[in-house]
């Protein structure tokens, strides 16, 4: 219980230093209710509690008509009157002095700009500071300090502004449109310069290549340089088949003689003989 109780707390201080600007170390704002159940459930040291159960160091603060209430009640109260000196006074600027109730509204104001977290065992109090944005609540439940969540009314609260403070407002809108409108004219006459030189420039490189054009014609000077056109040679030889021939073979393989007579080709052959001849030769002579 006391892990998911933790996981709780620090969402919602997160909520309000994330929403509202909370800052460490918080300041708690104490009323003579809150001081008197701290006294009777001997949860002492009070700041070590309350720094325990937001996770953060904290200062505790009240006010003289809250000390003022409580010295009223007479002697059961004296031990929360003694608590209460020891605290740090917030200061209230009325003159008089008021209700314990009407004090702390007054001090937490419309908005909270002081960024109190407001510990009361009060009821009555603690609704009507639910509708005051910005205000965080911290109640004690025998001994256990428990922080109320965010009411619905300071949830829509931070939806509004946040809406409203992606949109944008009409003096911010007329400080755009003049600032847009000074930007558009300084281009057009940065355009219209750019132009001008732009036109500049190219009748001088036009003046400079006329000159250089006639510079060269007095001196002889082609301007550019005149290449021969290649013409198509003839084929390689190697890279070519040779021709075949389609003369018919009994004209080819003939000789022509003087007389036109064609002979044919004789081939001298020789003869073989056996080793067996060569030996009757040999006996016979």
């Amino acid at each position: 219980m006391r892990v998911k109780r933790q996981k709780r707390h620090r969402k919602i201080v997160r909520f309000y230093t994330a929403c509202f600007g909370f800052r460490q170390p918080y300041k708690v704002l104490c009323d003579g209710t809150f001081v008197h159940h701290l006294i009777e459930n001997r949860i002492i040291p009070a700041d070590n509690a309350l720094s325990n159960a937001l996770a953060a160091p904290v200062k505790l603060f009240t006010t003289k008509c809250v000390i003022d209430e409580l010295e009223r009640l007479g002697q059961s109260h004296s031990e929360a009157v003694e608590a209460a000196y020891k605290v740090a006074i917030a200061r209230c600027e009325h003159e008089k002095l008021k209700s314990a109730d009407a004090c702390l509204m007054e001090v937490i104001g419309e908005k909270n700009p002081e960024h109190f977290f407001v510990a009361s065992q009060d009821v009555d109090l603690r609704k009507k500071l639910q509708e005051v944005p910005g205000v965080p609540l911290i109640f004690g439940l025998r001994n256990a300090l428990l922080l109320e969540p965010p009411s619905s009314f300071q949830r829509q609260f931070v939806k509004t502004s946040e809406e409203a403070r992606s949109r944008m407002t009409k003096s911010e809108f007329k400080k755009l449109k003049k600032s847009t409108k000074n930007i558009l004219e300084t281009k057009e006459i940065g355009d219209s310069s750019n132009k001008n030189e732009e036109l500049e420039n190219q009748k001088l490189e036009m003046q400079a290549d006329k000159e250089t054009h006639y510079a060269r014609k007095g001196m002889g000077v082609k301007d550019r340089p005149q290449f021969k056109r290649k013409r198509a040679k003839a084929p390689n030889p190697l890279s070519c088949k040779k021709k075949k021939n389609h003369e018919n073979p009994s004209t080819s393989s003939g000789k022509e003689g003087k007389d036109g007579n064609t002979t044919l080709r004789s081939r001298n052959r020789k003869r073989k003989r056996s080793r067996g001849a060569k030996n009757l030769a040999v006996t016979e002579s």
